[in-house]
């Protein structure tokens, strides 16, 4: 068996590669400038090159769609329909079956309990490029022109994630280097979070398994916590100071003026204003798959920050 990776130089595809390691199949990298990793294989491709990126795909038994884009919404309006039509389009002429590892944007701001069957309501930029995207992969499956899942994720945190996991830069780094963390926003409403090895190992899980192909689903997430009950936790492993800045929402819009990706990240706020809840019942009770406890998760990465 052939695993490939598409966007191999991530944060989720540095915690597959492990996992692939462990069962034993041939793992392929691909990217624009894919770093060597020993006893895999490496390809540089171009997603929104078509021709390329059959060939990188060619002799695939599973793709893993885990590219990540500038946070940009001009190039993830422009980028990301090409990019998803060139992987659909790949792996229907190999017969190669499709993990796209997704978010949870095109939910939009739910009141409630956050599901597979939540109707898709967004209201931002990036949301409507993720429900397109999503839109166009289902279109796909149900005609049973390919074989795919789509499974989603909230922001995440976990060893060897760094500047792209908010609660890296935010907490982790910030108590390890004696300063006070930082929340955005809203520190007191319960806020779900997804830890990266539980993503890759689901990740898996989802490409070799049958019955989970043609669906959507929410990759492991424990019941959600408040940021002043991560922040305790994440204070506890690192022995510092479990006190709190928060970073309102005006200034954060101050903070955008200066700084492109806070600019982008703007419209997304919702998420940390009010409650957010992701569950992962459908996945837990398919596979027998118990989230990583918050308690657990928290202190291996914070061990892994202290040990870098």
């Amino acid at each position: 068996m052939t695993h490939t990776i598409l966007g191999a130089n991530g944060t989720i595809a540095t915690e597959l590669i492990p996992v692939l390691k462990k069962h034993n199949v041939n793992i392929r990298l691909v990217s624009r400038t894919p770093q060597h990793v020993e006893g895999t294989e490496s390809i540089t491709a171009d997603a929104l090159d078509s021709e390329q990126l059959l060939s990188a795909i060619l002799g695939s038994d599973v793709v893993y769609l885990t590219i990540g884009l500038v946070y940009n919404a001009k190039i993830w309006e422009e980028q990301w329909p090409v990019i998803m039509r060139n992987v659909i389009n790949a792996c229907k002429t190999t017969g190669a079956k499709l993990v796209f590892f997704d978010n949870i944007y095109m939910y939009g701001k739910v009141d409630g309990i956050i599901t597979e069957e939540t109707p898709y309501n967004y209201i931002s930029k990036k949301g409507k490029v993720r429900a397109e995207l999503a839109k166009m992969l289902l279109k796909e499956m149900a005609s049973g022109n390919i074989e795919a899942t789509i499974a989603r994720a909230a922001d995440f945190f976990g060893p060897r994630a760094t500047e792209k996991s908010i609660p890296s830069v935010l907490v982790f780094e910030k108590l390890k280097a004696g300063s006070t963390a930082q929340w955005l926003i809203n520190p007191n409403v319960p806020r779900s979070l997804n830890y990266t090895p539980d993503i890759a190992e689901a990740l898996y899980i989802l490409a070799t398994n049958e019955k989970a192909f043609g669906q959507v689903w929410h990759l492991p997430t424990p019941a959600p916590l408040t940021g002043k009950e991560f922040v305790k936790l994440a204070a506890k492993h690192l022995k510092s100071s479990d006190k709190i800045s928060v970073l309102p929402k005006w200034l954060l819009k101050i903070i955008g003026l200066l700084n492109p990706f806070m600019k982008e990240a703007y419209e997304m706020n919702y998420q940390n204003e009010f409650p957010l809840h992701l569950s992962s019942a459908k996945f837990e009770k398919a596979f027998a798959f118990k989230p990583t406890s918050y308690e657990d998760a928290v202190k291996e990465t914070a061990l892994w920050h202290l040990n870098r």
